[in-house]
């Protein structure tokens, strides 16, 4: 009885908030519990690189003011060089960044990882 109270009240104050409110607070659970992301990133329909195991993409943001998004993303990630969606031996966990003018990318959940 008890969760189904919690469940109630939880939907009920999910479903007075807007649906960025929703979605900030979805961000900042998985901020809180991780994402097993994957990154893939393409130059024109290629792929190019992949980063596996990302807890989250960041936005840079301005160093004036703090608050100015900046035109890149950057993470965390390990560079899956063989695009077999696994950490392979020697596959190392790098810096990655890429900017919003001349990248197209996908970020998801990895679906083949358990």
């Amino acid at each position: 009885m008890r969760y189904f109270v919690v469940g109630l009240l939880a939907v009920l104050f999910f479903g007075g908030c807007t649906q960025e409110t929703q979605n900030r607070i979805g961000r900042a659970i998985q901020n809180w519990t991780g994402t097993n992301g994957v990154l893939e990133v393409y130059a024109g329909d290629k792929l190019v690189k992949r980063f596996l195991k990302i807890d989250k993409l960041t936005t840079a943001v301005s160093t004036e003011d703090g608050k100015t998004p900046r035109p890149y993303r950057f993470g965390y990630g390990y560079l899956d060089e063989n695009f077999n969606f696994k950490v392979d031996r020697g596959e190392k966990k790098v810096y990655f960044e890429f900017s919003d003018y001349s990248t197209s990318y996908v970020f998801f959940e990895n679906p083949h990882d358990k």
